[in-house]
């Protein structure tokens, strides 16, 4: 069920200025909002912790090394 909040003209402003695109609606700006400040989940975490790993042991490729082995 959809509400109806108030918020200051200041506010809708800031909120304004973080749109990503013009026909974005506030609902979507506040949730990125909120999801910068929730908990990762526990995959994600061991996702990082592998990335992380497979750095230090150079497993990785740099941008130029990819587009020469791919011609571009």
């Amino acid at each position: 069920m959809a509400t109806t909040i108030q918020i200051s003209e200041k506010l809708r402003e800031e909120l304004a200025a973080r749109k990503l695109y013009e026909k974005e609606s506030y609902e979507e700006v506040i949730n990125d909002l909120l999801e910068d400040t929730m908990e990762l989940s526990e995959e994600t975490k061991r996702e990082i912790e592998q990335a992380r790993k497979e750095i230090k042991e150079g497993k990785v490729y740099a941008m130029a090394e990819i587009k020469k082995e791919l011609g571009l």
